[in-house]
């Protein structure tokens, strides 16, 4: 099947996780990606992860796992020769995704005014802490402190305990996603009108957007999000203890509550309201601990499974990987023999899935600079003069 960004071709100035992560959505939709890095500093994910060897080689696996079908290049955008190469790059490309503090770009020449003009149908997209604008505007950010600044930590954990971040880097993954969709848009606004437009993401709004449902409740009413750790409003939605394991039950509305309360065989605590639920928390909830407790954790996904009742085990992640279910989904891509000293690399695509378009991965993640002289030709330059530009520090 085709892949339906196939001729459009990115520029990706970014570094760590979120800016990397959007470009890397587009890279699996089939967009050509141009990774650009400093080559006195490339990008910091490349020394940080899981294997301590694979980071001494500039490949770890925090870089890894959104790497895949990019080209890498590297550009010293402080030299005027850098900033050049840089300027004859945005010429041929649709697309430059960036992530340096607001400024820093517009200060040597290669903000979005600077290259608006140069191609206007440039889409230029911004990724930072707090945007452009603002008091906040140059602050460096990265996921924790976000989540700290949002309130999203000071809502986590349980009662009365210290702030809690979440286990994963929601907000720089959300934030990469936001810029990807945001592109795609852009990109859709200039196949009808032929211009080009700046696009701003910055990570503290998308962990507004990501807490929407509870800053609308606190701007309704002054209600504050408190630490709940595994609670819910509604007993039915919560953690209880099996005999083995903690198991997560989500009887959220009033068929899941009734079907709940039926199987396990007590109708007469069945709501007819969610008024009355909220009433009952209390008696729901010891009643959900003594009656899950004397069962294993297998027995209750069968039989509230087959009740249509939401719940699932708490599991590690090794465990959710050996599921079945997730081998047939398609989400991981396992490289072959063909990735040389990669093979048996394993990383996450994308989570959706197109009828008429392939979403994939073909290429493996690139050591830093590793087509510098096959994009460097491409635009004209010989070989004399690309052994010049390396000597010089340029590239």
């Amino acid at each position: 099947m085709p892949k339906v960004l196939q001729g459009i071709r990115v520029l990706d100035l970014t570094h760590v996780l979120a800016g990397p992560f959007a470009s890397y959505q587009l890279a699996v939709m089939g967009a050509e990606v141009i990774k650009i890095e400093s080559p006195d500093e490339p990008d910091q994910a490349r020394f940080q992860g899981s294997d301590h060897d694979l980071n001494d080689e500039g490949m770890g696996t925090a870089f890894l796992a959104q790497a895949s079908n990019k080209q890498s290049v590297t550009l010293n955008l402080k030299s005027d020769a850098g900033r050049k190469i840089l300027r004859q790059l945005v010429q041929t490309a649709d697309v430059l995704i960036e992530n340096y503090r607001p400024g820093a770009l517009d200060a040597i020449g290669l903000g979005y005014a600077d290259l608006s003009t140069l191609k206007p149908e440039l889409i230029y997209c911004s990724v930072s802490a707090f945007g452009s604008t603002g008091p906040k505007r140059e602050l460096t950010a990265y996921d924790g402190v976000i989540q700290a600044y949002s309130g999203m930590m000071a809502m986590t954990g349980e009662p009365a305990s210290s702030p809690v971040k979440c286990g994963a880097p929601v907000v720089d993954y959300a934030t990469g996603t936001t810029a990807a969709a945001a592109i795609l848009a852009a990109l859709l606004h200039r196949k009808d009108t032929g211009r080009g437009q700046f696009v701003e993401v910055a990570m503290s709004d998308v962990a507004m957007i990501l807490c929407s449902s509870h800053l609308t409740g606190h701007l309704w009413n002054g209600w504050h999000p408190e630490q709940k750790g595994n609670r819910y409003p509604f007993a039915t939605i919560g953690c209880y203890q099996a005999a083995d394991a903690p198991l997560m039950i989500s009887a959220s509305n009033l068929r899941q509550q009734r079907r709940l309360w039926e199987v396990l065989g007590r109708d007469d605590l069945v709501k007819e309201s969610n008024r009355d639920r909220l009433r009952a928390h209390a008696a729901e909830t010891e009643a959900l601990q003594q009656i899950i407790a004397t069962m294993p954790v297998e027995h209750w996904e069968r039989v509230l499974r087959a009740a249509r009742v939401p719940a699932s085990r708490v599991q590690r992640m090794e465990a959710m990987l050996a599921d079945e279910h997730v081998k047939g989904r398609k989400v991981l891509h396992q490289f072959d023999e063909s990735a040389g000293a990669l093979k048996g690399l394993t990383v996450p695509v994308a989570a959706f899935r197109m009828s008429e378009c392939d979403v994939g991965v073909s290429a493996v993640p690139q050591i830093a600079g590793a087509q510098n002289e096959q994009v460097l030709e491409s635009l004209g330059y010989l070989k004399g003069d690309i052994e010049k530009l390396q000597v010089d520090g340029v590239i």
